[in-house]
C-alpha cells in the first residue's frame, strides 16, 4: 500500500476507527512513519538537527486523537526531538505555539469536519501550513521507512497552551475596545457559542466568560469525538439551524459556531439570521477595510455578484476572486503582498478566514474576535451588511465524470463551454474569471470548474430574479447532453 492515498490536499487523512465499520488504515506503524518523515523533511528544509528541534503537538476531540497523538509523540522523542505535548488543542493555536513557543514545527491531529471515524495530521512551520507538494514529499519519505538515527531520544513535556491562546485573544479584545480584563468590557453583551462537542468550547469559558458575556445558552461545549448532537460544521444546515435557535431562545446578542478543529467558523445575529458564506465576507470585509481603506480583498471563485459590490462600490476596495481551496486564497493574498497591494483579508466561502495581521492564519476563533469586538464597540452588526445584496436563488450541483482521465475530460467540457458562450450574444465570460469559467448571464451568473481532487465538476448557479436558475438551466442542458461521461442527473 502507498501511502500517496493518504494525502488529502495539505493534509494527510485516514480511517482511524471501526466505529462506523470501516477498515482502519491510520494504523499505528502509518502513523509512525509519517512523524518520522516529518522530522527527517525538517532536517533537510531547515538544515538542522532533530536534536535541534522542538516541536509541538495538538489534537481535537475525534475519538483517536490520544491514540495518535501518544505515537506521533513517540516517534519524534525517537528521532531525539524534544516535544512539547499540548494536548486538546485548536487549530490555529497549534500554528501559534511557532510564534509565542518558538516551537521549530507544530503538528495537529485532526480531521477538520469528517466523520467521528477519520482523523490525520497537519503540519505547521513558523512561516506557516505545509502545501500539498511538501505532504507528498513526507508520504514519500513515509514510503521509503527514512528514519532519523539519533545519539540520544528527546524529551516531552506537557503544557496547557490553550491558556495562553485564550489569554491572547482576551488582551486583543481588551486593547481594541480601551479596557483592562478586570473592567469586563464583555459585561453587557450575551454572546453564545456551539462548539459541536470539538475543540472550541474554550471561546466561551476562557474568552468571553472571563471579559464578562453572558454565555448561557451555549451549547455542546464539552469534547467529545463521536458529535452525538449535530456535525462540527458552519455549512452544516443541521449545524447552522440548531445555533440559530439557541440564539433565539436565548435571546442573546450573537451566537457563535465553530468546527471540530477552529480553524473555520460562522456567526448568527440578535434575531436569529445567519451570518455565513458571503455574508460572513462581506462582515469580515466591512471590519479590516475600516483600518485598511482601497485594499484588496481576496476570496475564492464561487463568490457571489452582490460581495463583489458590496466590496468595491459600498467599502471602497478592491474584489480578488480567486480559486477554491483555502490555501490557494491565502497563497494569492500573500502573493499581492509582496507585489506592493495590501491584502488585509484572505477568505474562503467555507468560513476559512485569513487576516494578514494574524500570519495569514486561518483561524476562526481570532475572526469572530474581531467581530466580538465590533459588537463592544456597539455597531450594529444588522445594519453593516444591510447594503449587501442577496441573490433571489441559488444552487450547486455537482456532475460526476465516468472517464479515468478526469481531470482532461473536464478541461474538454470547460473549452467546449467556453465557444459555447463566444455563440451567444446575451452571454460573456466574466472578467475576473481565475478558475474553471464564470458567465455573466441575464440577472445573474454561473460557474462551471473541475474539482481538484476528485472526478467531479461542480457548478454554481445565482440569479437575481425567482426562476432565473431554472431559465440558465434550460439554456444549458442541451450543451451538457453531449458528453456521456458527464453524469447531469441533477439537471
Amino acid at each position: 500500500m502507498s501511502y500517496s492515498m493518504f494525502k488529502s490536499g495539505t493534509d494527510i487523512r485516514g480511517v482511524a476507527s471501526d466505529v462506523l465499520g470501516n477498515e482502519v488504515n491510520l494504523t499505528n506503524e502509518a502513523v509512525n512513519d509519517f512523524a518520522c518523515a516529518f522530522v527527517c523533511f525538517l532536517t533537510d528544509k531547515l538544515g538542522i538537527s532533530a536534536e535541534e528541534m522542538k516541536i509541538s503537538v495538538g489534537h481535537d476531540s475525534r475519538i483517536s486523537a490520544n491514540r495518535i497523538s501518544s505515537v506521533v509523540i513517540d516517534a519524534l522523542i525517537s528521532s531525539g526531538v524534544k516535544v512539547v505535548d499540548c494536548g486538546l488543542s485548536s487549530t490555529p493555536a497549534m500554528f501559534m505555539t511557532t510564534v509565542m513557543l518558538d516551537c521549530t514545527a507544530a503538528i495537529q491531529i485532526t480531521a477538520s469536519h469528517h466523520p467521528s471515524d477519520r482523523n490525520g495530521l497537519k503540519f505547521f512551520l513558523r512561516s506557516g501550513g505545509l502545501g500539498g507538494n511538501d505532504i507528498s514529499e513526507i508520504l514519500s519519505l513515509a514510503d521509503s521507512k527514512t528514519v532519523y538515527l539519533s545519539d540520544k531520544k528527546g524529551s516531552c513535556e506537557k503544557y496547557n497552551f490553550m491558556n495562553d491562546y485564550s489569554a491572547m485573544l482576551r488582551k486583543i479584545i481588551c486593547d481594541s475596545v480601551g479596557k483592562t480584563e478586570e473592567e469586563l468590557p464583555l459585561k453587557n453583551y450575551h454572546i453564545i457559542v456551539d462548539a459541536g462537542n470539538g475543540a472550541g468550547g474554550f471561546y466561551a469559558q476562557d474568552v468571553l466568560h472571563k471579559l464578562g458575556a453572558d454565555i448561557s445558552g451555549s451549547q455542546f461545549l464539552e469534547p467529545d469525538g463521536m458529535f452525538p448532537n449535530h456535525i462540527p460544521n458552519p455549512e452544516n444546515e443541521k449545524a447552522m439551524n440548531s445555533i440559530q435557535e439557541a440564539v433565539i431562545n436565548s435571546k442573546a446578542d450573537l451566537g457563535i459556531i465553530f468546527d471540530t478543529d477552529v480553524d473555520r467558523a460562522g456567526c448568527v445575529d440578535s434575531n436569529g439570521v445567519e451570518i455565513n458564506r458571503n455574508h460572513l465576507i462581506a462582515l469580515a470585509s466591512a471590519i479590516v477595510c475600516q483600518e485598511n481603506p482601497k485594499s484588496t480583498i481576496v476570496t475564492d471563485s464561487v463568490t457571489s455578484d452582490g460581495l463583489k459590490t458590496f466590496i468595491e462600490e459600498h467599502l471602497g476596495c478592491k474584489h480578488y476572486r480567486y480559486k477554491r481551496g483555502y490555501k490557494n486564497v491565502i497563497d494569492m493574498a500573500k502573493q499581492l503582498c509582496e507585489q506592493g497591494i495590501n491584502c488585509p483579508l484572505a477568505i474562503e466561502t467555507s468560513g476559512h478566514a485569513a487576516l494578514k495581521e494574524n500570519y495569514f492564519l486561518d483561524d476562526g476563533a481570532y475572526l469572530v474576535t474581531k467581530i466580538v469586538i465590533e459588537l463592544a464597540k456597539g455597531t450594529d452588526i444588522d445594519k453593516l451588511l444591510q447594503p449587501l445584496a442577496v441573490p433571489a436563488e441559488s444552487v450547486e450541483y455537482r456532475f460526476s465524470i465516468t472517464e479515468d482521465n478526469f481531470k482532461e475530460y473536464g478541461q474538454t467540457v470547460i473549452d467546449s463551454l467556453e465557444k459555447f458562450v463566444a455563440d451567444k450574444k446575451e452571454w460573456k465570460i466574466a472578467d475576473d474569471n481565475r478558475e474553471g469559467i464564470r458567465v455573466c448571464v441575464e440577472d445573474g451568473w454561473f460557474l462551471l470548474r473541475l474539482s481538484v481532487h476528485d472526478p467531479v465538476m461542480p457548478i454554481n448557479i445565482e440569479s437575481n430574479v425567482s426562476g432565473g436558475v431554472e431559465k440558465t438551466i434550460a439554456e444549458l442542458r442541451g450543451f451538457f447532453a453531449q458528453f456521456d461521461k458527464l453524469k447531469i442527473t441533477a439537471f
